[in-house]
């Protein structure tokens, strides 16, 4: 009875609002939908190779996969706000799954706080673990999704967001919140407490939370995370106000591994966690992750007339940023996971056969995870001598030496910059916007002794160089200007460099507004120059390791343009086009910076073209977006550094001249249906797939010898490691007594593998005969089963005497406790072309149900 009322409510509304629809917008809806839906059924390029290449020199690269030490950089926790239920949706619902809007990294999205880029200089990414924990501080922000106009920087294709963060933009208040859930932290606690503009012309702000758990959603890992804010502003008159910032988040966490499936079958979850193991009976992580990078801005805001404003502000950013790593010399690989440690391998390994392995695997938790008494033993009673130590003649340094270790691979950097905004109202049409940023950046890359585990000292030589040539002591050192080096901790071992980035900026963009059209044009130019800074003279590369390298330097540029036609005030089309051209990232632009300074061939920018057009529609009772959009990346650079078997030896993979394709559509619709209830419905839809044939250069790292040059056939492959399709329906309950309810229905689909490039060229399958079994295998790329979950939330708030205000909420994540969702993975660089299995892939499995119980209180 109560749904009919519903659709006696609704139904009339719903035939107002289109009866006079103009049915050219019909036909220019039906275009975007199939912009993006139209899919081809195109065969990868490695599917079509021939027999013909017998004669094609052989090599088999096994290269285990090494996982990234860097901090979160999933941005989706800033787009929880944005007022388009698409954008918050795909923020907040999709973000468990690292679904990525549109399929971009998040080095194509620009953020800024107070107008200000915090993308990372080494990498263009955007790690939102900065200033985790200061929702309150940053929940004022501006959000330009894709191409768009955004008159504080020209952005990316990902778009623009920007976190308002200045003293007189908060109003006066204080508020406490407290936070409950199983997630990767049990408890929260925040303030934030505000003046306001006050009398004197003076504003201040601040806020702080804490962030902790012993032990998270999986087992072994913890949490232990702070954030500060404070922020100050002097108004001096109408016209001139000074600003100052400041804001950390230092934060510590023991990390998770990635696993594959006979792992987390043996271990019996899907969530085992290879990196912690038993000391002394306690649990202890060996990759805690330890960051703490503040940041401090001083702002001039001046008001140059009724027309005019301009923003300068210069900043600094530093501190410390790492992971640490269990690290060892001599003897075999002691991770548990290791490929033969685990049962599939038929062979007899650390005195247990596969038959063995299997049954303590599954009814030995010890056994499966980090043996730390066993390092610690072994430590204590490895008498050692060191001849010519610290290279000193006839020094010798007797004691034990450590096998294993616990080091810090420590990423610490120092940012200067100056940042100008210039806005001008030029007539009742048009408004100017322009803006220059420039930033000297140095990033201090090295490695630490974080813990001996027992023994004195660990000598600083390359141990996989030390295989080759034993008898050369030059060769093996990692520093010869102190040689047969005994390191203790705190000691810096292994490499040390300095990454020097100098970027200049400038964007300019004007904003036309008529009645039926509005209309935007924009361009960027910007300068890079790079080198690195060694610290070591590496014994491998004597000559060309030490001191400054050469200086890389590229320019850049950028165009894009919009318009908005207004077909009736609730119908819209809009539009948008850009090109870009960006120099490298440092981080992939080095065959191997740890140990040389020798930069990739043919080194050029990466090109960026886009497109997107959307139909939107606006009314009181109906909100929604429909876009098509097309992008392709050119020149992209792929570098990995991996573990070859049989020259017991780091290799370099280096591909270059990648292309990517992405295309999709968007949907995002609101309905309100009742004075209570809403409807939402969210679709993305997109295919991400290769567009070339990409050249890969293999060197072996301890001699800069080239293996082998290939052609990759990549094109039509899709992009893996994370979903291309996601959909979401609800229905959210709001009534006058401040109770709100609500309930997602999710959808997840074509979902790949993120791809082993090695195994998609010529010489990966040239002695297989076209009816060999695996031959198919090593060229499919996985596609991961599709899943359904569901959320649900609920909340109340209470105002009190119209000064006091409550607030509690409770939401649940995976309802269903789907715990066997595969989101995402990866092929392992290392594979057997005869036995896959041997490196079998490793996979990302959804959380199972969580909650989160959020209580403030604000007066």
């Amino acid at each position: 009875m109560y749904f009919q009322q519903i659709f006696t409510f609704v139904a009339p509304r719903i035939y107002r609002e289109f009866i006079y629809f103009d049915m050219k917008v019909i036909y220019l809806l039906t275009l975007i939908l199939l912009s993006g839906l139209v899919v081809k059924a195109q065969e990868p390029d490695s599917l079509k190779l021939e027999q013909q290449q017998d004669n094609l020199p052989q090599i088999t690269v096994f290269a285990e996969d090494l996982e990234a030490d860097n901090q979160a950089q999933e941005i989706s926790g800033l787009l929880q706000s944005s007022s388009d239920i698409y954008v918050s949706t795909a923020g907040y619902t999709f973000g468990q799954t690292r679904y990525r809007i549109r399929g971009y990294d998040s080095e194509n999205t620009t953020v800024l706080i107070n107008g200000v880029p915090v993308n990372d200089r080494e990498t263009g990414r955007a790690y939102w673990s900065s200033w985790g924990g200061l929702n309150d501080a940053t929940r004022n922000k501006t959000i330009e999704t894709g191409i768009g106009a955004s008159s504080e920087a020209f952005g990316g294709v990902g778009g623009v967001t920007n976190m308002i963060t200045r003293a007189s933009s908060f109003r006066k208040q204080t508020k406490l919140t407290y936070s409950m859930t199983n997630r990767s932290y049990r408890n929260r606690v925040m303030f934030l407490y505000s003046t306001g503009e006050m009398k004197n012309g003076w504003s201040f702000a601040a806020s702080g939370s804490r962030r902790w758990a012993e032990e998270g959603y999986v087992e072994g890992t913890f949490y232990d995370a702070w954030s500060y804010f404070v922020a100050a502003e002097k108004k001096i008159n109408s016209r001139h106000s000074i600003g100052l910032i400041g804001y950390g988040a230092p934060n510590r966490r023991g990390r998770n591994g990635v696993a594959t499936q006979e792992a987390y079958d043996l271990a019996g979850t899907n969530y085992y966690n290879a990196y912690w193991g038993f000391q002394n009976g306690e649990k202890r992580n060996s990759r805690v992750a330890n960051y703490h990078q503040p940041m401090i801005m001083l702002s001039h805001y001046w008001k140059m007339d009724d027309k005019s404003q301009l923003t300068s502000t210069l900043y600094y950013t530093f501190g410390r940023g790492g992971s640490t790593a269990l690290d060892w010399y001599t003897g075999n690989d002691p991770r548990p996971d290791y490929y033969k440690n685990m049962p599939s391998d038929d062979r007899d390994f650390n005195g247990y056969s596969y038959v063995e392995r299997a049954e303590r695997w599954e009814n030995d938790e010890t056994f499966r995870q980090l043996d730390f008494d066993y390092f610690y033993f072994y430590n204590r009673k490895n008498l050692f001598t060191i001849n010519n130590a610290d290279g000193v003649q006839g020094k010798t340094i007797t004691g034990n030496l450590s096998n294993y270790i616990i080091e810090d691979r420590r990423n610490d950097r120092k940012n200067f910059g100056f940042d100008a905004n210039y806005k001008r109202e030029l007539n009742e049409h048009a408004v100017f916007s322009s803006g220059l940023n420039l930033s000297w950046f140095k990033s201090d890359q090295f490695k630490l002794v974080e813990d001996l585990m027992g023994g004195d000292f660990y000598l600083n030589v390359d141990k996989y160089a030390e295989r080759d040539d034993f008898e050369d002591t030059d060769y093996i050192q990692n520093d010869l200007n102190n040689p047969n080096q005994a390191v203790r901790e705190g000691d810096i071992f292994g490499y040390n460099y300095t990454g020097n980035i100098n970027d200049y900026t400038f964007f300019a963009q004007t904003d036309f507004t008529y009645p039926k059209y509005d209309f935007y044009v924009g361009g960027q130019l910007a300068y890079n120059e790079f080198w690195r800074t060694g610290h070591m003279r590496n014994g491998k590369f004597p000559d060309n390791s030490y001191g400054d390298s050469e200086k890389q330097n590229f320019f850049g540029f950028g165009l894009k343009g919009g318009v908005t036609w207004k077909i009736t005030g609730r119908h819209f089309i809009e539009a948008n086009v850009l090109y870009q051209s960006k120099a490298p990232n440092f981080r992939n632009s080095y065959v191997s910076p740890r140990t040389r300074n020798q930069v990739l061939d043919n080194l050029t920018n990466e090109k960026i073209s886009s497109g997107d057009i959307s139909y939107i529609y606006r009314s009181p009772y109906i909100k929604g977006r429909l876009t098509g959009f097309y992008t392709r990346f050119e020149d992209q650079v792929y570098l990995r550094q991996l573990y070859h078997e049989t020259l017991r030896s780091f290799v370099n993979y280096q591909m270059t001249g990648v292309d990517k394709v992405h295309y999709g559509t968007e949907l995002g619709i609101e309905a309100k249906v009742s004075q209570e209830f809403t409807l939402t419905g969210v679709l993305g839809a997109g295919n991400y797939i290769y567009d070339s044939r990409p050249t890969t250069t293999v060197s072996v790292d301890n001699y800069a010898r080239v293996l082998d040059s290939r052609t990759i056939y990549l094109k039509n492959y899709k992009v893996g490691g994370f979903p291309q399709t996601a959909m979401s329906g609800g229905i959210k309950y709001f009534s006058s007594s401040y109770i709100y309810a609500g309930v997602n229905f999710n959808y997840y689909d074509n979902i790949y593998l993120d791809l082993n490039p090695d195994r998609r060229s010529a010489e990966a399958v040239q002695n297989y005969a076209a009816d060999y079994p695996y031959r198919d295998e090593i060229l499919e790329q996985e596609r991961l089963d599709p899943a359904f979950t569901i959320d649900a939330y609920v909340g109340k708030s209470w105002r009190i005497d119209y000064t006091y205000y409550i607030s509690l909420n409770f939401s649940i994540s995976n309802l269903m406790d789907v715990q066997d969702f595969a989101f995402g993975g990866f092929e392992q660089f290392r594979y057997d072309p005869f036995d896959l299995d041997k490196f079998a892939p490793k996979y990302f499995y959804l959380y199972g149900r969580q909650f989160y119980l959020n209580l403030n209180f604000r007066f």
